[in-house]
């Protein structure tokens, strides 16, 4: 029900993810400052993000993150996961009861999984659509998912798309969803067209909110 992927670049942290369930980034997006990402997806437990993202902080690698949490966790056949850390190292898991097609891969500073998928390719395309493009974390985020649909992304229709990053801030800067919605995915890119311009001067309005611009909103009389 879910392709996404987890990546870092230039310090920062961030996931994409599409599915056919609504709310998807709601429950696979798991980012902590300076540790890492987290992609907990399928039948998805949220709770196995947090664990990974402590794993990683006390100086587990992605491999052995996944594999002390795999080991430890009673479900874990029914788990997807990718992890990602600051060094750009990665590490993917599907259990034996993943759903449908499913496929995981690991390129420079990212990963990729997906269940239900029309094709294995999937994950594949995905980091080569990362790894090959421009710009931002949050552009070559979406560069990926667009890839990832491109390369036949689910079995069926997908209806919700999330994309989200941190940067060292103390919360995530951008944190984008369409919940439901026909063409998720192009939707999300419109948001991220209106959200990059400005995402700067929201994390100035938080660290320094006496250099803040306004934006001529009523009421904001600076």
């Amino acid at each position: 029900m879910t392709f996404s992927i987890a990546a870092h670049h230039g310090g920062r942290f961030g996931i994409a993810a599409a599915s056919s369930s609504p709310a998807v980034a709601a429950r696979v997006v798991h980012l902590r400052d300076s540790v890492g990402a987290v992609a907990s997806q399928n039948i998805t437990d949220p709770r196995l993000g947090a664990v990974l993202l402590d794993r990683l902080a006390a100086g587990q690698s992605p491999r052995e993150a996944l594999d002390s949490v795999v080991g430890s966790e009673p479900s874990a056949e029914y788990r997807q996961l990718t992890v990602v850390d600051a060094s750009g190292a990665a590490a993917t898991f599907s259990g034996g009861r993943t759903l449908g097609v499913h496929a995981e891969a690991s390129g420079p500073h990212c990963a990729a999984a997906g269940n239900m998928l029309s094709d294995p390719g999937v994950p594949a395309a995905m980091c080569d659509a990362f790894d090959s493009a421009a710009g931002e974390l949050e552009e070559r985020l979406l560069a990926a998912l667009a890839a990832g649909l491109a390369a036949g992304g689910e079995a069926g229709p997908v209806y919700s798309a999330g994309l989200a990053t941190v940067s060292a801030n103390g919360w995530r800067d951008t944190d984008l969803r369409v919940d439901w919605q026909e063409n998720p995915i192009e939707a999300l890119g419109g948001l991220l067209e209106i959200w990059l311009p400005q995402r700067d001067d929201y994390v100035r309005r938080g660290l320094e909110p006496a250099a803040a611009p306004g934006y001529g909103v009523p009421g904001d009389d600076r």
